[in-house]
């Protein structure tokens, strides 16, 4: 079997999808940017061979990649980044290769429009707050009347992250977003005052769930255009509604042969049409993992390896590795280099060296919303999780810990 992953040593951990593909004997075939002595030994030795270009942007250089290697391996069978940035390139170039074992550009165009995504949701019975794609400051007016005032939550249609996103609280707020926001369309949604609570799965060629979890997140806009820090934590269990809500997304969307990572909204306050307080509410779809070191979280959690799990997905399509341990609490927790903390770094390392199972620098890429200084450690208790955010951040700990 051939496999083409695109960017694999982006982010850092993501090399070990290609480890684990090598190890149950698939033909790991890179195409990347980066210098191939710059990659890390483990992708080195996971990769048959990588084919570098100056840049992925290029879909030309890209292209070439791809027919070099089916030229001289045969017919590639998969090809995938498990990147957002890159699935509108991956899915052209199965197209162009007809490579079958993955989305086509029409199907992911469905995926990743945000307005597309809610009458999927609704469809599958789950919730969501009600939206419309606005064209000017007196269209948008009527959509807030419409929903009985503000605020209202302004992001592009199509996107990933939290960069160029607006919480719109006033007429003056509305008219300064219209003057400053990118030309390209944007979504309104009534504001929901929630935590952010996500339904992560590897799911194979029939749509059935081979491994499956969920962590808890503060507002990701709040990190990224506010002064507020990153903590988050998986939890040892899916909670058994956003289960079932994440499962039916799965249906309705027709999502075969995929890592998924689904976020919805926990209601901190009852909200007439939608629930009360502590019901769950769909936010958008991502089709492709959990960033940053989620997925390394999730093992942390659940004792496995989601990277090997994903690697016989496409290997197998069945779940082989069947060996488990305990769950955990994983929690992250990424502190900013300009916010000044009293607690050091060895004073956390004094308190939690034994829960911790990884610190250090993130990547500059990342640090916006992620923070500069990152602690992952796992606890079996939620209390534990909540003193160990407090004690971190000090003065800086995320809205919902307060």
């Amino acid at each position: 079997m051939n496999c083409i992953i695109i960017s694999p040593q982006f982010p850092d951990n993501f090399r070990h999808f290609s480890d684990r593909l090598r190890r149950r004997g698939v033909n790991v075939l890179g195409i990347g940017d980066a210098p191939y002595d710059e990659l890390h030994e483990e992708l080195k030795a996971a990769l048959t061979e990588y084919y570098k270009v100056s840049t992925l942007e290029d879909y030309d250089q890209v292209y070439r990649a791809v027919a070099f290697f089916a030229f001289k391996y045969g017919k590639p069978d998969w090809l995938e980044s498990n990147n957002e940035y890159w699935l509108d390139q991956d899915a052209v170039l199965r197209e162009e290769f007809n490579i079958t074992s993955g989305v086509m550009p029409e199907q992911l165009a469905s995926w990743q429009s945000k307005s597309a995504m809610k009458p999927v949701y609704r469809a599958a019975g789950i919730p969501c707050a009600r939206e419309h794609l606005t064209t000017d400051f007196d269209d948008a007016l009527g959509f807030i009347d419409e929903i009985g005032g503000y605020p209202v939550f302004a992001k592009p249609d199509t996107g990933v992250g939290s960069a160029n996103t607006y919480k719109i609280e006033s007429d003056e707020d509305l008219a300064l977003f219209f003057e400053i926001k990118p030309d390209v369309p944007y979504l309104l949604e009534e504001f929901i005052c929630g935590d952010i609570c996500t339904y992560d799965a590897v799911i194979n060629s029939q749509g059935a769930p081979l491994f499956e979890s969920s962590y808890v997140c503060s507002d990701v806009a709040d990190t990224v255009n506010g002064n507020q820090e990153m903590m988050y934590f998986v939890l040892p269990y899916v909670p058994e509604t956003l289960r079932d809500y994440g499962r039916k997304a799965v249906k309705g969307f027709n999502i075969a042969s995929r890592f998924v990572h689904f976020e919805f909204f926990r209601l901190k306050e009852a909200r007439k049409g939608l629930g009360d307080v502590g019901d769950y509410i769909a936010l958008e779809s991502n089709m492709r993992p959990a960033g940053g070191y989620s997925v390394d979280m999730m093992n942390f959690a659940h004792s496995t390896d989601a990277y090997q799990i994903w690697a016989d997905m496409i290997a197998s399509d069945s779940l082989l590795l069947t060996e488990s341990g305990p769950d955990h609490y994983c929690v992250f927790s990424g502190r900013k280099d300009f916010n000044p903390h009293s607690v050091s770094d060895q004073d956390i390392l004094d308190r939690y060296g034994s829960n911790l199972v990884m610190h250090g620098r993130m990547p500059d890429i990342l640090s916006g919303a992620m923070g500069n200084d990152m602690y992952m450690a796992i606890f079996d208790d939620y209390d534990d999780v909540m003193e160990f955010g407090r004690f971190v951040h000090e003065e800086y700990v995320p809205v919902f810990l307060r």
